[in-house]
């Protein structure tokens, strides 16, 4: 009875969690700056599915303005958001800190040099190097980021002394990407414009990330188990025969896959997954196994929001996606910062 109550509780969960993330896809197709008739959207994707045949009385313009540049945006958007809130979680499963992040842990900023480094070099026609160059500079950037922690507090590194070490390595590689740009000023703009975060890729965005996402997605949902017994302590997962060190090592691996294939098409998107996966807690429970996939969800529905307010709010000029995440997350941050240290006192 029990256990048939809680499956059904976590059905109804998963299916909330998908009408969330669908709603905002739609909301995300009805609302941009070129003024087509929200209704007229509804006809033409009702026009789209199978044995449906309505007339929407778009323009062929208008049409291809909708599948070639709304819809590629808000597909993009949610993977992006999903990746990074996905990851956010992953990673502060894997060092047991509420504040762990993409993008506080160097993740974000490794990959960010190593792009830049990449574009700097093949003069912008790096193709498909772009992710492996992403994928190599976050896993070094949280490696870094660890091994300082790790050093300075004699041991895995508190919540404090992980968050320094992390903004010291952001820093570091943040001072040598300005520098890099510097080398190659006529690609200054395009670096810029990725640091500050763009979701308008296309289709060819879209196909370049998804096969990267559903690796590292699916290599995190299956050790949502795993890390629960983690989170007892690494002596009571030995005794119930988890190796923590390699549970530790694939999330780490998966986490730096999804975020540096997030990075990669969208530049440097920052508190999506320390905000998302706070607020999952809150609402879903500390389960990694309900975390997670809340998580990617969460992370998708939040990100195409944020998207739909960045192209317009300032229409018909578009506002930096980073700039609508931050003016979340950073006092999202504050407060989280504020109640793990009350936590820990």
């Amino acid at each position: 009875m029990v256990i048939s109550r809680r499956v059904g509780r976590r059905a109804a969960v998963a299916v909330v969690a998908v009408l969330v993330v669908a709603g905002c896809g739609l909301a995300g197709l009805l609302v941009g700056a070129a003024g087509i008739s929200p209704w007229a959207v509804v006809l033409q994707v009702l026009d789209w599915l199978p044995f449906v045949h309505v007339g929407s009385g778009l323009s062929p313009v208008e049409q291809s303005l909708l599948w070639e540049l709304r819809l590629p945006r808000v597909l993009l958007a949610g993977i992006v958001g999903g990746l990074l809130a996905l990851a956010g979680a992953g990673y502060q499963g894997v060092f047991r800190n509420p504040l762990a992040d993409p993008y506080l842990l160097g993740a974000a900023a490794g990959a960010g040099l190593a792009v830049t480094l990449v574009v700097v070099v093949t003069g912008g026609s790096a193709g498909a190097a772009v992710p492996v160059a992403a994928f190599a500079g976050a896993v070094g950037g949280v490696l870094l980021a660890y091994a300082l922690g790790s050093t300075a507090g004699r041991g895995a590194g508190g919540t404090a002394t992980l968050v320094l070490a992390g903004v010291a390595v952001t820093s570091f590689l943040t001072a040598i990407q300005t520098f890099a740009q510097q080398l190659r000023v006529e690609e200054l703009r395009r670096v810029y414009a990725w640091i500050l975060g763009d979701v308008s890729g296309g289709w060819d965005d879209v196909r370049l990330v998804l096969p990267y996402a559903v690796v590292a997605t699916v290599v995190l949902l299956l050790h949502g188990r795993m890390l629960d017994v983690l989170s007892v302590g690494d002596d009571e997962a030995v005794s119930l025969g988890v190796r923590a060190s390699r549970v530790r090592l694939a999330v780490l691996l998966a986490a730096c896959l999804a975020t540096a294939a997030a990075v990669a098409v969208s530049g440097l998107i920052a508190f999506v997954g320390i905000v998302v996966p706070h607020v999952v807690r809150r609402l879903a429970g500390g389960s990694y196994r309900v975390v997670l996939p809340l998580s990617l969800a969460g992370g998708a529905a939040f990100l195409v929001l944020a998207d739909m307010v960045a192209r317009t709010v300032l229409a018909p000029a578009e506002l930096p996606i980073g700039v609508v995440t931050a003016f979340v997350g950073a006092p999202f941050f504050v407060l989280v910062l504020r109640m793990t240290r009350r936590v820990e006192t």
